[in-house]
Order: structure tokens, then sequence, then C-alpha cells
């Protein structure tokens, strides 16, 4: 009797919870309106099933409770309630799946005046492109990923020489303007999300997956990777700026081409160890979470790191010199700069890399005058 009771309470304690609930989602900021929708198709069909499971175990266990002197029934099978519960299932089954295929089916096939936005994800930081005044996207293949070229372009391909490169982790998109969204991974599977535009997609290495949305208010998203890809997976955040169009190009025109970042980066430093060092820091993905201007990371910015009194979690103190970043980058998780969470991965570089990027830490030690670096949040140090 009491476990009968317990299942009610329960079940009432279930509708009620789902109605004076805090966790809702987050207002809508797109077109995929027909996600809502599904989702609650989703949140009807399995409370209705939920609630009437257990309404049934609650009433078997009343009714068929143990009783002194009653004996239970032998019923090997019972091919109607079989297929009665066949049936109901079915239609269940089929009223959950019909709704997603059909909006999924939508949610892949975008209009032929969408604009085309390309992202990158990298642990653990996002890239951005964009097509030039050409209006092409130009070719990308694994072979061509070098430090000075992380979008892996084709340089030959006169297209990509005017296409727009993001680094860091904020794009911006004009408003009520659709956007195909092209989606590759430079390492591990990623997931790129904004949950007011109801639109994420997996990043799949080795495939160029899809998806098109409609922004439609005006503000900045906060966008994340929903697919645990490491360490500084936590960290994997950026932001999509909406804006009235005039914005949106005059954010463009800041941007840089390919053709522009591919020598900038391929020149790098005056010196040549610096240079390497800051390409490194690149591929590496040190750039996740470290600046060399100042900005705030996951990790502490390198601009007047070199010769810096670091101060520890535990109170000890230590003054950055070469020793000092050898160790840092070898043992990541030996001593954890205080203020900083130890989530930096250990990063396999081998002499000759190390000394490179002592190099370039020091180039921006005390003026912080190395090549620009954008960061997104990352890791530890």
């Amino acid at each position: 009797m009491g476990m009968a009771i317990a299942l009610l309470v329960i079940v009432a304690a279930s509708v009620v919870f789902q109605f004076v609930s805090p966790w809702w989602t987050t207002p809508l900021a797109s077109n995929w309106k027909q996600m809502d929708d599904t989702l609650t198709i989703t949140l009807v069909i399995t409370g209705i099933f939920f609630v009437g499971i257990v309404l049934f175990l609650a009433f078997t266990v009343f009714r068929y409770r143990h009783r002194e002197g009653a004996r239970a029934a032998y019923e090997p099978d019972n091919k109607k309630l079989e297929h009665w519960l066949i049936g109901v299932s079915t239609v269940g089954i089929v009223a959950l799946l019909a709704p997603g295929l059909v909006v999924y089916a939508d949610y892949v096939k975008p209009p032929r005046e969408s604009m085309v936005l390309e992202v990158l994800g990298q642990q653990w930081q996002w890239r951005f492109r964009f097509p030039g005044v050409s209006g092409k996207m130009g070719a990308s293949d694994p072979r061509f990923v070098t430090a000075a070229n992380p979008y892996g372009l084709d340089p030959k391909d006169p297209a990509s020489a005017d296409n727009i490169l993001v680094t860091g982790n904020e794009v911006h998109l004009p408003i009520n303007k659709p956007v195909k969204v092209l989606l590759r991974s430079q390492d591990v599977l990623h997931d790129f999300y904004v949950p007011p535009f109801r639109a994420r997609m997996n990043i799949v290495p080795g495939m160029v997956s899809s998806f098109w949305f409609t922004p439609t208010k005006a503000g900045r998203f906060e966008s994340m990777c929903a697919q645990l890809c490491g360490m500084g997976h936590p960290n994997m955040r950026g932001y999509v700026v909406v804006e009235d169009e005039a914005a949106y190009l005059a954010w463009l025109k800041k941007q840089p081409t390919f053709a522009a970042s591919f020598a900038a980066a391929s020149a790098g430093p005056s010196d040549p160890a610096a240079a390497k060092g800051m390409a490194l820091a690149r591929s590496k993905g040190c750039v996740a979470c470290h600046s060399i201007d100042g900005s705030l990371g996951a990790g502490p910015t390198w601009k007047g790191l070199y010769g810096k009194t670091e101060t520890f979690a535990d109170g000890s103190t230590a003054v950055v010199e070469d020793a000092y970043l050898k160790r840092e980058i070898q043992e990541p998780k030996a001593r954890i700069v205080k203020g900083f969470a130890p989530i930096m991965p250990t990063i396999e570089v081998n002499d000759d890399e190390l000394a490179a990027l002592t190099a370039y830490i020091k180039s921006a030690g005390e003026t912080g005058q190395g090549a620009p670096v954008q960061t997104v949040q990352g890791s530890k140090r």
C-alpha cells in the first residue's frame, strides 16, 4: 500500500514540477520555432507514457499486493495484451520520430540566398571564415594545414585569396538573413552550439557538416562546444553577435583576408626563433588561452610575463625565465599559477620547439609588441 502511494506522489510531483520549474529553454532568437515545437511534442508524449506506466504500476502494486490466503494466477501469455502494447508503442514511437525527421530535413536544406559561414573547431578555440568579394569559398585540405595556414586553405586556389578569416572567439552576423553554416574540425569531435538559435551540429574530423538558421534578434549570444573534446572543453566558448547589416559590414571590413593573413603569418617577428614560436603558439592552440596584449584569458597573458615573479596556488613564487617556462610547458600541472584552473594539457614539444616558444614569449615579455594574437577562453597557462 505504501509503495502505491509513493508512486502516486512521484507522478503528481513530476507533473507539478514541470509547470513550476525554473529551468526553461532560453528565449528563441532564430527562425527555428519548429525545434521548440518538436521538443514540446517529445515532452508531451514521453510525459503521457511516464504518467500512464507509473499509474499502471501503482495499480498493480495495490491490486496484487500480498494478502493472506491469496494465490497468484498462472498466465504464461496474453496475446490481446501483447497486441495492444505493440500497437500503442508503435504509435508513440512514430509520433516521436516523425516531427523530428521533418524538421531535420529542413534544417540541412538552406535557402539558395543564404550567406555562408564556415566554423573551424580546434582544441580549444574557434575560427571562422567568410567568402570574400568573389563570393566563393576557397578549397581546403588537411595537407595544407601549417602554423601559418591553420585553416588549411589551398594557397593556389584563386578563390582562397579574398576569403575573410576571423581568428578568435567572436563572430558577427547580420540580422534576418539566412546563414548556411559549414563545420570542420582540426583535430577531434566538436559541436558548435548556440542555445538561443536552437542550432547545433556535430563537427566530425574528416567531414564537412552543415545546417542553417536565420538570426531574428539582435544581441550577443554565447556559443559553446557541446561535445566533450578534451580537458579544455568547458572553456571552449565564444560569442555570436547579431546586428544590423551596416554594423556587420563595418565589422567585416576590419577582418583580414587569407592572402594578407597568410603573408603576415609567414613573415612573423623579425627574430626567426620568435617567428617559429608564434607559428607554434597558433598551431598548438596556445592562443586559445594566452594573449600577448594583456587581455584576460583562461591562462596568464604573455605580455610582460618574461621576467615577472609569478605566485602559485600554494603561496610559493618563481621568476619567469627559461627554466620556468620549460617546466610549465612540460609539466603544466606540477605547479598551478594562482587564479587559474589546472586545465592545461601536456603538449608534446621537442627542444627546438620549446626554444622557439620561449623566444616568442620573450618577444612579448617586455613590450607586448609581438605579432597580434587574439584569444578565446581555453586552458590553464
